[in-house]
């Protein structure tokens, strides 16, 4: 019985003892699985960090070798006939005078110095205006009628002062007579005198104010009497031009001196623009200058500086800077928005080429110059260009002074670097 008893717990011993041992191995080869995996992780991590450097230093290394190459001269080969059919002129690369383009905003007025103002020479009630805003008007021609009791008394005066002087006259005369027979004294002949020579400085007065008034000398003269008084007045065009203003209609009452249109001649008008405080010394009196305007058929009026306002606006600080241009064809209203550029030169030199000797293929400016080893080709060259003026364009990449290029006939290789390209 103990013997089976030892048996017993001696099986059951050695089972503890070997599920103990399996437990323990199990565990050791946990641990290793989990060391392994954990390697690969790390590793497949670093591999993923290193794969966008990778592909970033393979992207640059591409860039740099595309940018090594650069691009190929296009070469345009041309039959010495085909050259002279076409017209084609070599000039030399020159340096010159940096010139740059001073634009600012500016404003179409009238010539200030051709406006006319029509004053009210007497004061009374507008009858008739018989000219609209706008019009054009001759020297002379009536533009409105007033009606005016103080002109008519004005006449009644002078009529008055005639009849008083022909009085004085005839007295003077009889006057005369008697001193000859001796009736009367010399006295009498000096008082007589003097009053007919008061009475005829009143009449010279009184036409001259009638003259002022606005009546003419051919009225004037046919005045005789108080039944040829007249009321009305005509206010006559003082110059040829147009009517810009208009102040008065029918039925207005007016008074001496008020002004009632305007009349200007706009042959020529003024450009008005604001020039900055550091544009000062870029711009002088009779600097010449270029409006460009929308509106117009060329598009493009020359003009020259002819006044810088001495004052600068405390608010804007810009100085009011005038052009005059001529205004012959009428394109230029009163009013109009407009552009003015000022050519202004610089004391560095810059590398400038004839404006026909560029010419622009998509987003590129390319110029052609003659090939050294063959008199009939040409290489087609891409260039950077600055400043733009009249007839030269600046250069700032692509060519040196000194350099040949195609002036004439560049538009004639760009067909033919077409067709070869």
């Amino acid at each position: 019985m103990d013997r089976d008893d030892e048996e017993i717990k001696g099986r059951a011993g050695r089972r503890h003892a070997a599920l103990a041992a399996v437990a323990v191995l199990l565990m050791v080869v946990g641990a290793a699985g989990g060391v392994i995996w954990s390697e690969r992780r790390s590793r497949g991590d670093s591999a993923k960090a290193q794969a966008p450097q990778a592909r970033a230093a393979s992207s640059a290394a591409g860039a740099t070798e595309s940018a090594g190459k650069g691009e190929e001269a296009l070469e345009i080969s041309l039959t010495l006939d085909a050259i002279a059919r076409s017209g084609i002129k070599i000039a030399e690369v020159k340096s010159g005078a940096a010139t740059a383009v001073l634009a600012v905003p500016a404003t179409v007025t009238s010539n200030a110095y051709r406006d006319t103002k029509v004053n009210a020479l007497v004061a009374g009630i507008v009858r008739d205006v018989s000219v609209e805003l706008g019009a054009a008007v001759r020297r002379g021609e009536p533009l409105a009628v007033i009606v005016s009791s103080d002109l008519a008394d004005a006449q009644m005066k002078y009529v008055s002062m005639r009849a008083m002087l022909e009085a004085d006259h005839q007295k003077l005369e009889r006057t005369q007579k008697l001193v000859a027979l001796g009736s009367a004294s010399r006295q009498e002949l000096e008082e007589v005198t003097a009053l007919h020579t008061g009475h005829e400085t009143e009449v010279a007065a009184a036409r001259q104010r009638l003259l002022l008034l606005g009546l003419s000398s051919d009225r004037l003269d046919r005045l005789q009497n108080a039944a040829q008084v007249v009321s009305e007045v005509t206010v006559p065009s003082p110059a040829d031009g147009l009517v810009i203003t208009r102040s008065v209609n029918p039925g207005q009452v007016v008074n001496s001196g008020q002004e009632l249109f305007v009349v200007t001649d706009l042959g020529t008008v003024w450009i008005i623009g604001d020039l900055y405080e550091r544009d000062f010394p870029r711009v002088r009196v009779g600097s010449q200058a270029t409006v460009t305007v929308p509106s117009a058929p060329d598009g493009k009026m020359q003009g020259r500086v002819a006044y810088i306002d001495p004052r600068v606006d405390p608010g804007t600080r810009t100085a009011k800077v005038r052009v005059e241009v001529s205004n012959r064809s009428g394109d230029l209203r009163l009013g109009m928005f407009v552009t003015v550029a000022f050519q202004t030169n610089a004391t560095e030199h810059v590398t400038v080429v004839p404006r026909a000797a560029v010419q622009t293929i998509g987003d590129r400016s390319v110029v052609y110059v003659p090939a050294d080893s063959d008199e009939g080709k040409f290489v087609e060259r891409r260039v950077k260009l600055g400043a733009r003026s009249a007839e030269f364009v600046q250069v700032l990449e692509g060519l040196t002074p000194g350099d040949k290029v195609v002036t004439e006939g560049s538009f004639f290789l760009r067909a033919e670097a077409a067709k070869t390209r």
